[in-house]
């Protein structure tokens, strides 16, 4: 059998489980069984295509980490909108307490809030912008 089916083997079976997993490292993983199996098409020998995939993989991973593809995205959970449905949602404060505090009514119950750092303190619609714990953290509606 030749080794080429088999380095394409494992890069099905890398695609196979990028799909599975979401992530772009088995994707890395895949072009160098590719390049291998090419390698092995060619005719080098096996110490040359464990070479050349391990190469392909190390460069496939620096070109990415150069695009910041691998970037890590969005930040803090509380505060990031993709994880937390909450947060740029609008609540009604009908007014707010010494302690920069207020009791609002949203999603059907009613929460705490607080007022974010330099803002003032008047009555009116706000947008979530954090939640710390049960708290929102509400900020002007723009």
């Amino acid at each position: 059998m030749n080794p080429a089916w088999v380095w394409f083997g494992l890069m099905a079976l890398a695609l196979i489980g990028e799909v599975m997993s979401g992530t772009f490292y088995l994707l890395m993983v895949a072009v160098g069984f590719a390049v291998a199996g090419l390698a092995a098409w060619l005719g080098a020998g096996i110490a040359w295509q464990i070479v050349l995939c391990a190469a392909a993989v190390v460069l496939s991973m620096l070109l990415l980490k150069r695009l910041n593809v691998l970037k890590k995205r969005g930040g803090a959970p509380s505060r990031n909108a993709n994880v937390n449905m909450d947060i740029g949602q609008t609540v009604k404060v009908e007014a707010w307490s010494e302690d920069r505090t207020a009791r609002v009514w949203y999603r059907g119950a009613h929460w705490q809030a607080e007022l974010a750092p330099g803002v003032e303190p008047v009555a009116g619609l706000y947008v979530i912008k954090e939640m710390r714990g049960n708290s929102l953290v509400l900020a002007p509606q723009d």
